[in-house]
């Protein structure tokens, strides 16, 4: 049984699993952090929809034996908290990274061991307000996951859907978690990014032939270069495909960071994307 579980990122991801799971029986669940951040969430906890939430604050130390790590840092980030997720990870625990992009899961595994990992993605169309995050839980895509090391069976993800069970969070185990992880990194690289860079909301597409032009060639190079990697984005279900239902004015995360003054994951989107292209000689 999954009972002790750990979010390492309380921001816009972290915040649905925080929603989630708060409410959930027969669990013990708490945030990872150290020094301001921890003061911060102890003296004010988290505000999500408009509800003050309050799970435990540990540090990396006195984290203890965790189940379930739940990995919602952004992509910058990472790299600064791999010490923490190698202190917080023992022998038996699971490690589920939501963050974007294609390579989160290969970085921790090169870490602390590949086996820690089950492979997901996260589907939520969540914003900073100026007293926390907001999301709508109904037309939420939610959480999907499932095991790119056959051999480890299906009882972790029995584990994980045991957990999720009843708690409103939306969820889907898949066998076919690296195209669904690739599908969504082609939402982010063909429609994220271009209303970045016109600072529009995501009703550009379907207003401009220009931007849709500019979508559809992001697209085209995006799946020649998962193509050479033997990635048949095919077989992904049509929600990862097509996202969650959003309102014309809706701004991606890319946006919602230039807006607000903080550094972007255009390094994880378009950065990943041009270093596979040059290393399978994709132009």
């Amino acid at each position: 049984m999954l009972r002790k579980v750990a979010i390492l990122g309380a921001g816009a991801v972290g915040s649905y699993v925080i929603w989630g799971l708060s409410g959930k029986e027969g669990i013990e669940l708490g945030i990872i952090a150290d020094g301001e951040r921890a003061a911060r969430l102890v003296k004010n906890g988290c505000v999500i929809n408009g509800t003050e939430y309050r799970p435990q604050v540990w540090s990396p130390d006195e984290a203890g034996d965790i189940d379930l790590l739940v990995v919602a840092l952004k992509y910058g980030a990472l790299e600064g908290a791999i010490e923490s997720i190698k202190k917080v990870t023992s022998d038996n625990t699971v490690i589920m990274s939501l963050m974007n992009g294609v390579d989160s899961e290969e970085i921790i595994g090169r870490a602390v061991g590949e086996e820690h990992m089950i492979y997901s993605l996260i589907r939520v169309a969540s914003h900073k307000e100026d007293r926390g995050y907001i999301f709508d839980p109904d037309t939420t895509i939610g959480i999907i996951f499932g095991e790119i090391d056959k051999t480890h069976g299906n009882d972790r993800v029995h584990e994980i859907e045991k957990l999720f069970e009843g708690t409103g969070i939306h969820y889907r185990a898949t066998e076919f978690i690296r195209e669904e992880i690739w599908s969504k990194f082609c939402l982010n690289v063909c429609n994220n990014l271009p209303q970045a860079v016109v600072g529009a909301g995501v009703g550009c597409y379907n207003d401009s032939e220009h931007m849709r032009a500019v979508s559809d060639g992001l697209r085209s190079e995006l799946k020649a270069i998962a193509a050479a990697k033997g990635i048949d984005m095919s077989k992904a279900a049509a929600s990862s495909v097509h996202g969650s239902p959003v309102a014309p004015s809706t701004c991606y995360s890319t946006l919602q960071d230039l807006n607000s003054g903080r550094h972007t994951e255009i390094d994880m989107f378009s950065g990943v994307l041009m270093r596979m292209g040059r290393e399978l000689g994709i132009p």
